[in-house]
């Protein structure tokens, strides 16, 4: 332990916490949680106080206590932490679900932080008593807690200590198990009899119901019975490996078909970007596009129409000079607008070229 710095506690254990979960704690004889200890030992390689901070990845699973103090020298602190019941039963489900493996790999962890203070911030803590919590409260072995106005000066010595770098904290990292005592749950099955496999088994749907059943009385089948169950079981296998790979080609095309959607919005919204870069947008130049089909197509231009105007005006000059517009002059209201003389008045026409008396 001597490669430990002096600002450092040991830790028991070393690296990793484990917590026994089973299936109804209460009926195995325990106080109906699942826990563990963690001793902390100042090793003595300094005479002054050592203060700790422990620390998890999953604050609402774990309760611990105490999570900070003071450790003197060559004495040690325990540390009690439980792991919350809801968080127990959701384990348990797992494990019935899946087994052991569920529960492997935990990606729960814990830290465990020490430095040295000075003797007058220890000083306040040599000879304070400590409330100590009941078993209900998770407390279970623990030193106990200290009073709220010490509790606040360790919080803040350890803000202090965070920000500041040349104060040195030693940080060990433990890895959580979570592993199920198969003794105590053989055990109770075992005190339980035939009425709790009855009850076990009865929670199971009808169809598992049937293999529980045949693979109970596996003992009193004859080997043709056993071949023809073996024969089910491996169709059944089967088919489960069939149906796995079904999901499995489904699952890609259905990822497959994904990314090229994706594809597809990336490149639009790169072409609309580029051409809202351009100062185009794109609504606007169809509609102006449609716009212009839309007077070609469906009116007359402006130019075409001054062209009307003006052959029009060109045969009304015409017609005057010849005088074929004589003939308006006797529609009884068109005439006076046209300035013609009425029909009763006696017009004289002298013509070129003949000569009458």
């Amino acid at each position: 332990m001597s490669s430990l710095p002096a600002h450092a506690l040991e830790i028991d254990p070393e690296s990793s916490l484990q917590f026994t979960i089973t299936r109804d704690p209460a009926k195995d004889g325990s106080d109906g949680s699942s826990r563990c200890t963690m001793t902390l030992r100042h090793t003595g390689n300094t005479k002054g106080y050592l203060a700790f901070k422990v620390k998890t990845t999953q604050p609402r699973r774990y309760l611990v206590r105490p999570n900070q103090g003071i450790v003197a020298p060559n004495s040690s602190e325990t540390v009690s932490i439980l792991l919350v019941d809801k968080d127990r039963q959701v384990l348990w489900s797992s494990y019935d679900r899946l087994g052991q493996s569920a529960l492997d790999h935990s990606k729960d962890k814990f830290l465990v932080q020490s430095c040295a203070v000075s003797e007058e911030f220890s000083a306040k803590f040599a000879n304070e008593p400590r409330i100590t919590m009941g078993e209900g409260q998770g407390g279970g072995g623990g030193g106990g807690q200290y009073k709220k106005e010490l509790v606040e000066e360790l919080t803040a010595m350890w803000n202090k200590a965070s920000s500041n770098s040349n104060l040195p904290v030693y940080n060990k990292k433990l890895h959580v198990r979570h592993v199920v005592d198969t003794g105590a749950t053989s055990a109770a099955g075992a005190g339980g009899g035939a009425a709790t496999a009855n009850s076990n088994n009865s929670s199971l749907p009808a169809s598992f119901q049937e293999g529980v059943d045949k693979r109970n009385n596996a003992d009193k089948m004859s080997p043709e019975q056993l071949t023809d169950e073996v024969a089910s079981l491996r169709r059944k296998y089967d088919e489960l490996v069939a149906f796995s790979v079904n999901l499995t080609a489904e699952r890609d095309i259905l990822n497959n078909t994904l990314e090229q959607t994706k594809r597809d919005l990336n490149r639009e919204m790169a072409t609309r970007t580029a051409l809202e870069k351009q100062g185009l947008k794109v609504g606007g130049s169809r509609s102006s596009q449609d716009s212009k089909s839309g007077k070609s197509s469906g009116g007359v231009s402006v130019k075409t129409l001054w062209i009307v105007v003006v052959v029009a005006c060109l045969s009304a000059i015409r017609a005057t000079n010849l005088g074929s517009l004589d003939g308006l002059g006797s529609v009884p209201v068109l005439g006076g607008m046209l300035g013609f003389d009425s029909p009763t008045t006696e017009t004289t026409i002298v013509r070129s070229g003949s000569d009458e008396l």
